[in-house]
């Protein structure tokens, strides 16, 4: 991408413009290009589990167990991102393509980009790969509720899904593993001749939860970090940063499934989230049959008069309970440590289109 022919600014103390941690980025800081609106939303959080892993505070980590509860761990760094992401291996690829992933799917466009793959330099592999959502606490939702009872909203794109589904078929990625899945997923994928048919589709769907379930149980001890969702939290009118202000939550691909099941507003034939489940049934019931599965045609045929340029969303009512713990209560990173992520006076080159860019422009005294 050619750079705007803007002055690169340099400080006093002749520090360029930066992110904590990040030597080896495919994003420039240097550069104002590098600001906007979305690519700070990811690029600020890897930072933020970089810079809390120097301090060895690990981000939480919502895994589910073989009865397919959500339980808390905690995950390093290291062990996140698949890479010390202070060592000279890490590399930052933001909005790149995840080789490991892409054997699984076909698609009418080109392969799907994921928020962040992590490359390791020394043997010039891609390690993990990884979507990234910067989140308010609390949310419209919850903002009259008690500290403890705090939410963000959640919104899943539908390549999430994707990659939740390609995650799933690593575990399965043999003859013998392909035709255990096939058995676990039962005979529905079978018994219904037009997938794009609400009428034909929602009768079955407690049997398609119920398969994923199972699913789910199955690869318990084998699943993985999906997305990262770093939280910031406000005072009670929205207004203000508070002081214990930043802290990161971690959901593997597992509990991503919970997330999905969580919802208030169930509809008369097929909700979003319900949709969603039967997206991720479909992609792994074609991977048995085929080894791979059409991505873009089973999002378009399986739309069910819903747009599908997201998955779902959740409210903060909905990801409290499960997020619910003493570091959403009160996070660990103060919002006067912000200036020890953005570096060489990075946050001159924000554009404030959205409301963390705008609330650390409107805080110059924290740097």
């Amino acid at each position: 991408m050619a750079k705007k022919n803007k002055e690169i600014i340099v400080t006093a103390e002749g520090i360029s413009p930066g992110l904590f941690g990040q030597k080896y980025s495919s994003r420039d800081y240097r550069y104002e290009d590098s600001w906007g609106k979305n690519q700070f939303n990811s690029s600020f959080p890897a930072s933020l589990v970089a810079y809390m892993g120097s301090k060895g505070v690990s981000p939480v980590y919502l895994c589910t167990n073989k009865q397919n509860e959500i339980v808390h761990k905690y995950i390093d760094a290291p062990s996140l991102l698949r890479v010390d992401p202070l060592s000279e291996d890490a590399f930052y690829a933001y909005e790149s393509g995840f080789f490991p992933y892409e054997q699984y799917y076909t698609s009418a466009d080109n392969k799907e980009k994921i928020d962040l793959v992590m490359f390791n330099r020394s043997i010039e592999k891609a390690v993990s790969g990884l979507e990234v959502k910067l989140t308010t606490l609390p949310d419209i939702t919850t903002k009259d509720l008690s500290d403890a009872e705090y939410g963000s909203e959640i919104v899943v794109r539908s390549p999430t899904i994707l990659f939740l589904a390609c995650s799933i078929c690593a575990c399965y990625d043999t003859a013998k593993g392909r035709s255990k899945l096939h058995d676990i997923l039962n005979t529905i994928g079978e018994e219904i001749k037009n997938w794009g048919e609400i009428r034909q589709v929602q009768p079955h769907y407690e049997a398609i939860r119920e398969a994923i379930l199972n699913v789910s149980s199955d690869v318990t001890r084998r699943q993985v970090p999906l997305i990262i969702q770093p939280i910031w939290k406000t005072d009670r009118k929205l207004k203000d940063f508070a002081d214990d202000c930043l802290d990161v939550f971690v959901w593997s691909n597992l509990s991503v499934i919970q997330m999905c099941l969580r919802e208030n507003n169930l509809v008369d034939d097929i909700s979003r989230n319900q949709r969603t489940i039967i997206w991720l049934y479909k992609m792994l019931w074609d991977f048995t049959l085929f080894g791979k599965f059409n991505y873009t045609d089973i999002v378009n045929a399986l739309a069910y008069k819903y747009k599908t340029d997201k998955a779902f969303s959740i409210s903060g009512k909905l990801t409290n309970p499960m997020m619910r713990c003493k570091e959403l209560t009160k996070p660990r990173v103060s919002k006067y440590e912000i200036k020890n992520i953005i570096l060489g006076d990075g946050q001159k080159l924000l554009s404030p289109e959205r409301r963390f860019d705008a609330f650390i422009v409107s805080h110059p005294e924290l740097f």
